[in-house]
C-alpha cells in the first residue's frame, strides 16, 4: 500500500484552507467506503460531503510522479479538499480493500498513453515554425528591445538628475512626480528597474517623515544599484541588436530587466541538474512594498554538493487568493530535474516533480560536511559577490562553527560566531528584517552551540563598517533548528 506524509500532501494542496478542510473530512469520518487496485496504482473512495449524493474521489498513479486526482465535486481547487483527505486517508493506512480499476479510468488511460505515444512519434511531430512566423518573433522580440532602450534613455535623465542635484532635491512634490515617472517604465517592459525606482521612492518618503539616515544611505544604494542596472542594461540590450539575436540567454541582466523564465528556457540553455537532493535551511515570507507582493523565499542545500540555492514564490496583493503560499519544508526533496536560473550566489532554482524522503543523521553530516571551516574564506566570497551591484546586498551561507557565545565590549554584549581557527564574526539582525536574535538566545541545549554548522545571511553593515551574519539556523546531527519559519 502506498504511503503518504503530510509534507507531500501539504505540497500538493492548493492552499492551507484546503489542506484543514481535508484533514478534518478525513479525521471526522468522512469516508464510506475505500478501494485500492491491485497492483496498487489506483485509490479511490467516497465521502460525504454538502451534497445529496455522496462524493466520488480518486487518485491515479499509473505514472508514480505525476498523480491524478479526480473528484465528483464541483469545487475549482485542484486537488480539492476530497482529494486531499483520500490522501490523508492513505497517510494514516486506513483499510482500502482490494478492487477492480473502473471502466471509465481505464479508458482515460488508454487516451492519455496514446496521446502520450503520438508525442514520440516522430510522423507526428510538431510541424516545424514556418520563416513566416520564426521573422515574425524576431522582429517583435526586437521591436521589444529597442522599446526597452527608449525606456532605459528616460531611467538615465531620471538618475542623471538626481546624481547632480542630490536625493535631497527630491521633495514632496518632486516625490509624486518622480513616483509618476516610475510607472511609466511599466510602459517600456521594464519592470525590473520600475521596482528598484519604486525602491527609491519609498525610502524617500520614510526619510522626509523620519529623518532617520539610515533610510537616506538605504535609498543612495538603492540608487547606486539602479545607475549600474541601467548602464550594464544598455550595453547588453544594444549588444543584442547589434549581433542581431534578441532571444533570451543565459545573462542575468533577462531577469534583471523583468524577463520571466520558462523551465524548458532553463532546459535549454543547459541550467539544470538532474537527480538532486535538497534540504531546506531555512524559510521566511516578507511583504516588497515596491513590487506590492508577498515572496516566500526558502533556502536550500544540495545534499551532494553543499551548493546552497534559494526559491521564491512572488504573490501580488491583488492575487493573494489564486496563488499557493509556499511552506516550510521537513523532508529531503528528491528531484529528477533541477533548474538554475541565472546568477552568481544563491542561484534561485526551480523544479517541476519531486518525491520527499524523511531526513536523517547521514543527510545531515553530508549537508554540515559541506560547510565553510573559516571565516575568512566566507567573508571573502560573500565580498566578492555583494561587491555586484546587480547582485542583493547580502548572501547565504553555511558555516562551521567551534561556539557561540556572547562577548562583551564597550557597547556591550555581542553574539559572536568562533571558528576553528579562533576567527570571529558578529551576530546581528538587520533593520526591517524578522528578529532572529531572540530565538537564538532560548535555546536550551548548550550543545547545540557548540560544534555544529550555522546558516545565514552575510550582509555588510555600513553603520559599524564590517560584515555581520543574520542567522537564520543551525544544522545539527539531530536536526535543523531553526530561528524562523
Amino acid at each position: 500500500m502506498r504511503k503518504f506524509s503530510e509534507q507531500q500532501i501539504g505540497a500538493l494542496a492548493p492552499n492551507a484552507n484546503a489542506l484543514s478542510n481535508g484533514r478534518k473530512i478525513s479525521s471526522g469520518g468522512g469516508f464510506v467506503s475505500r478501494m485500492r487496485s491491485e497492483d496498487d496504482t489506483f485509490y479511490m473512495g467516497e465521502c460525504k460531503g454538502s451534497g445529496k449524493s455522496n462524493y466520488v474521489v480518486s487518485a491515479d498513479f499509473v505514472e508514480d510522479d505525476k498523480p491524478v486526482f479526480r473528484c465528483s465535486c464541483p469545487s475549482r481547487q485542484f486537488p480539492c479538499k476530497h482529494s486531499l483527505a483520500l490522501m490523508f486517508e492513505m497517510a494514516a493506512q486506513k483499510d482500502f480493500p482490494v478492487g477492480d480499476i473502473p471502466k471509465d479510468i481505464l479508458e482515460k488511460r488508454e487516451k492519455k498513453q496514446a496521446r502520450e505515444a503520438k508525442k514520440t512519434d516522430p510522423s507526428e511531430a510538431k510541424k516545424p515554425v514556418s520563416e513566416k512566423s520564426s521573422r515574425a518573433g524576431k522582429a517583435a522580440r526586437t521591436k521589444k528591445i529597442k522599446k526597452q532602450l527608449e525606456g532605459l534613455g528616460l531611467m538615465k535623465q531620471m538618475t542623471d538628475q538626481l546624481m547632480n542635484t542630490g536625493l535631497s532635491s527630491m521633495g514632496s512634490v518632486s516625490l509624486k512626480n518622480y513616483r509618476d515617472l516610475a510607472k511609466q517604465l511599466g510602459d517600456y517592459y521594464l519592470p525590473g528597474p520600475q521596482n528598484y525606482f519604486n525602491r527609491l521612492v519609498l525610502e524617500m518618503e520614510v526619510y522626509q517623515k523620519d529623518q532617520d539616515k539610515s533610510h537616506y544611505h538605504q535609498a543612495v544604494e538603492v540608487l547606486k544599484r539602479l545607475r549600474a542596472l541601467e548602464k550594464k542594461a544598455a550595453v547588453y540590450l544594444n549588444g543584442k541588436l547589434d549581433t542581431d539575436s534578441p532571444e533570451a540567454d543565459d545573462d542575468i541582466l533577462y531577469e534583471k530587466l523583468g524577463g520571466i523564465w520558462k523551465l524548458d528556457q532553463l532546459e535549454g540553455l543547459g541550467l539544470k541538474k538532474e537527480h538532486a537532493r535538497l534540504v531546506q535551511l531555512s524559510f521566511q515570507v516578507i511583504y516588497d512594498e515596491a513590487r506590492k507582493e508577498y515572496i516566500d523565499i526558502g533556502y536550500w542545500a544540495d545534499v551532494d554538493t553543499g551548493e546552497i540555492s534559494s526559491t521564491y514564490n512572488y504573490r501580488p496583493v491583488k492575487a493573494l487568493k489564486y496563488v499557493k503560499q509556499e511552506d516550510s519544508c521537513f523532508d529531503v526533496v528528491n528531484t529528477p530535474m533541477l533548474c538554475y536560473y541565472p546568477g552568481g550566489m544563491n542561484k534561485r532554482i526551480r523544479w517541476e516533480n519531486a518525491d520527499f524522503e524523511p531526513m536523517d543523521g547521514r543527510v545531515l553530516a553530508d549537508v554540515t560536511a559541506h560547510a565553510h571551516r573559516e571565516i575568512q574564506t566566507a567573508v571573502k566570497l560573500a565580498k566578492n559577490e555583494m561587491k555586484n551591484l546587480l547582485s542583493e546586498d547580502y548572501c547565504g551561507m553555511l558555516l562551521r562553527y567551534e561556539r557561540i557565545g556572547t562577548i562583551r565590549t564597550k557597547q556591550g554584549d555581542l553574539w559572536v560566531l568562533e571558528d576553528e581557527t579562533g576567527g570571529r564574526m558578529e551576530l546581528a539582525g538587520r533593520e526591517g528584517w524578522e528578529d532572529t536574535m531572540t530565538a537564538l538566545s532560548l535555546i536550551s541545549d548548550p550543545e547545540v552551540y557548540r560544534g555544529q554548522a550555522l546558516f545565514g545571511l552575510l550582509y555588510y553593515d555600513s553603520k559599524e563598517r564590517r560584515i555581520r551574519m543574520y542567522p537564520c539556523s543551525i544544522v545539527t546531527e539531530k536536526g535543523i533548528v531553526r530561528l524562523l519559519y
